[in-house]
């Protein structure tokens, strides 16, 4: 036998000379297939509501409705599936007679569409749990540093917890003026205002500032000197901060030239002398500048933040009263302080505070103090560094609103 091309596809075609015999049992099969068609169809109906509201699955998640089902389902592939179960549970009295045969076995089985969606939602729900920690991570500063061997990516960790741990070194007592009995921290404050202005003229390296600013407080604190030797200590000090970071250093005479004569060739010798058996040349500490530039790192910085930080510390390099902070603290609270002031929001990252090793709370204290000395740079008597930084070399620095928000209680 062979399936008609009629409009009916259950009609049966009937061999040559057969017509008028096997009318009666077309129309009688013909009843049947159609009849069934709708049993199976309401089976189909039945058994997918079975599978999603059976007890077996009432601790499952609800799927209707849900996008990534709808992308998992296969209606033709479900619905073969579903005719096949359905046929092998039909017992041969009858199709009035039909039952579901609700074994254990079909109890426990969980549909293939129902197990992938789950799988898909599952991945879905893992996606999200990754994003967030990826929200909360640490990012690699060094990874873009790998193939540059002067970032020593292998044990630059290790240097700077080193620097860490012997900061303490480079340190001074916060209250050693008290033991100088002709000079003050005002007149502190005037030398070293005037030595940036000298460093600036010069185009010396940003190391050497910071250097020649420790060697005159670590001599300060082991000497008593006389006001009219101050400027001298200052000059020498900067003089051997160039032997130690500057490739083309300054001839003594450059620096008898900058103090109008005050001082000969023979006393910037002798106070050189001096100074670096007080200090038993011990030239090698770390001072703020080294941790300035591995925090902007890690705070990703750009020349904005880069020249406004800058220009926070130096302002702090001149008042005595820092000395009590460390210099990886001054370093994190004026990298957190410009951040605040360029941002108008406090803002210090999981990075920032994993590489700086000091939590927001802890940089307040000396970031408040910040702030305060940005709001009166321009209207001080000493404007060495608000000058420095009005510059368009050093991007306008000075003349970004201060972050007055950090005083508020």
């Amino acid at each position: 036998m062979r399936r008609s091309k009629e409009n009916n596809p259950g009609s049966i075609a009937a061999p040559n000379g057969q017509d008028g015999q096997m009318m009666g049992g077309i129309k009688m099969v013909k009843g049947m297939e159609q009849n069934q068609r709708r049993a199976l169809s309401s089976i189909n109906q039945n058994t997918i509501g079975a599978s999603l509201h059976r007890p077996g699955l009432a601790n499952k998640r609800e799927f209707r409705g849900s996008s990534a089902v709808e992308r998992v389902i296969n209606q033709d592939h479900f619905l073969e599936d579903t005719k096949n179960q359905t046929q092998s549970t039909v017992k041969p009295g009858g199709l009035d007679d039909i039952e579901i045969d609700v074994s254990e076995e079909w109890e426990d089985a969980v549909p293939s569409f129902v197990k992938h969606t789950e799988a898909v939602l599952y991945e879905t729900d893992g996606m999200d749990i990754e994003m967030e920690d990826m929200e909360e991570s640490i990012v690699d500063i060094d990874c873009s540093d790998s193939n540059n061997p002067l970032a020593v990516v292998e044990y630059v960790d290790e240097i700077y917890a080193y620097y860490k741990k012997t900061e303490v070194s480079s340190c001074v007592s916060p209250n050693y003026m008290d033991r100088q009995f002709d000079i003050n921290e005002k007149m502190r404050a005037i030398l070293i205002d005037w030595l940036i202005e000298v460093h600036y003229k010069f185009k010396l390296m940003e190391e050497t500032l910071f250097l020649t600013i420790n060697l005159i407080d670590r001599f300060l604190e082991r000497c008593t000197v006389i006001r009219k030797k101050l400027q001298l200590v200052g000059m020498t000090a900067m003089l051997l901060a160039c032997k130690y970071e500057e490739v083309s250093v300054p001839i003594v005479e450059d620096f008898v030239l900058i103090s109008d004569k005050a001082y000969t060739k023979k006393d910037v010798l002798d106070m050189e002398k001096l100074m670096v058996n007080a200090l038993q040349f011990n030239m090698s500490v770390p001072t703020p500048y080294v941790f300035m530039r591995r925090f902007l790192k890690a705070a990703q910085s750009d020349k904005k933040l880069e020249f406004l930080s800058f220009f926070l510390i130096e302002l702090c390099m001149v008042e005595y009263e820092m000395l009590k902070f460390q210099p990886s603290l001054l370093a994190a609270a004026a990298i957190y302080t410009a951040q605040c002031s360029l941002w108008r929001l406090k803002t210090w990252t999981k990075t920032s505070e994993w590489h700086a090793n000091y939590t927001e709370d802890q940089l307040l204290e000396c970031s408040k103090l910040m702030v305060t000395y940005h709001h009166k740079a321009g209207s001080g008597k000493l404007k060495g560094v608000h000058r420095k930084y009005s510059s368009y070399k050093f991007g306008y620095a000075a003349k970004t609103e201060p972050a007055l928000f950090l005083l508020d209680p």
